[in-house]
């Protein structure tokens, strides 16, 4: 099958474009650094964001998606309850075990505090007791997050515990995947994000003497800073420095953005918010189409009908530097073409890509209008004789 390219040109002055678009600069110090915006799908921008290295906590990201995805499944309930195995608290307490939920041996801890402990807290205690609850063990649930990292398409990134604890190499990633990652969570499991990722302190567990009640707060340098950022996750370690991945939605544009590599924690908290700042202030969203609206036409092989109406599944938009001059621009629908029937409505068949100058093409989902059943027994001999004869 060929991939189709339908190319237009947009005529109505309200999807006026650039010309020649250059991204705007920015100045940083991480070493890695990735930012897309989901509203058109554009890399704003992109350093060494293929880099393998180490997600230190951030890692703590898919075990938080893998949880969620079976709590929408039906699979796993919010309030069931997972034991502290002993042998797993004496791993990860104490200041060897880094950031802790300060769980206790043979506690019964429900799931949703668990990801409380996990998501706000970064309790290394909470992410095994999670994956011990969930798969049996932690080894059988790295099985799950590679094969959810595989769907995903998260090629650089191999997981070997839940937590992201250093393990001489095993547990790698890079900027770009764990965008991947949190653009799966923010989008297949909306609810659940919102529930959980915006949380700006938890309290658990309780001190030694005194017994007074701890509380920790979210380490997410965004939040109160930068308006609209509601996740996603920080991480630390020796081996892979300061890093974060984050997010925040501002007048209908969500932006995801990774850092890795950087110095200090206050070095993450300053580079994360100027270039969050960056992403909204240097570049703005253009409408495209309105959610429903038909965008062009797919050919269909051996269906009910020859075509199918292509819509937009949500309002789309290109993303442009913010103060350029605008002026008419082409853009494409493209598909593996002509598409197999059946077809769902709904269906994801085709993509809008935007060339906008100097900036990469930008890449949006276009969905079946309507539902193309295979054509009866009839149609596929119709079918079969005009293509024929031409």
């Amino acid at each position: 099958m060929k991939r189709k390219a339908l190319t237009f040109s947009l005529v109505s002055a309200a999807i006026a474009l650039p010309v020649a678009a250059a991204a705007p600069p920015l100045d940083t110090v991480a070493p890695i650094a990735f930012m897309i915006d989901l509203s058109s799908g554009a890399v704003l921008y992109a350093k060494d964001a293929d880099r393998r290295v180490p997600p230190a906590s951030m890692a703590k990201m898919m075990t938080t998606h893998l949880a969620f995805h079976q709590i929408k499944r039906g699979e796993l309930a919010l309030d069931k309850v997972c034991t502290v195995r002993p042998e797993t608290w004496r791993q990860w307490h104490g200041p060897q075990a880094g950031s802790t939920m300060f769980l206790s041996p043979g506690e019964q801890v429900s799931v949703e505090n668990l990801l409380h402990g996990i998501v706000t807290l970064s309790g290394n205690d909470a992410s095994v007791v999670l994956a011990e609850c969930i798969a049996g063990t932690e080894p059988a649930f790295a099985v799950l997050m590679n094969a959810e990292a595989k769907r995903l398409g998260m090629n650089n990134s191999n997981f070997g515990n839940s937590n992201g604890w250093p393990d001489n190499g095993v547990t790698v990633t890079t900027a770009r995947d764990l965008a991947k990652l949190a653009k799966a969570t923010i989008e297949e499991t909306p609810d659940l994000y919102k529930a959980f990722y915006q949380k700006k302190d938890f309290t658990w567990g309780k001190t030694l003497g005194s017994g007074a009640p701890i509380t920790q707060g979210n380490r997410n340098p965004l939040l109160g800073k930068v308006s609209g950022a509601d996740g996603l996750k920080t991480g630390h370690t020796e081996e892979a420095g300061y890093g974060f991945t984050g997010s925040a939605e501002q007048e209908g544009r969500r932006l995801i953005m990774v850092v890795a590599g950087l110095g200090s924690f206050n070095q993450r908290i300053e580079e994360s918010v100027k270039f969050m700042d960056w992403g909204f202030r240097s570049w703005k969203a253009q409408p495209l189409f309105e959610k429903g609206e038909k965008v062009g036409e797919a050919q269909v092989q051996l269906g009910g009908e020859d075509s199918v109406p292509l819509i937009a599944p949500r309002n789309l938009a290109v993303t442009l530097p913010a103060g350029i001059n605008t002026g008419n621009v082409r853009v494409k629908v493209v598909y593996q073409g002509p598409l197999k029937a059946p077809i769902k409505q709904g269906q994801h068949v085709a993509d809008l890509v935007v060339q906008t100058g100097d900036t990469p093409p930008q890449s949006m989902p276009l969905v079946a209008a309507e539902a193309v059943d295979e054509a009866g027994f009839f149609g596929r001999i119709w079918a079969g004789l005009t293509s024929l004869f031409g």
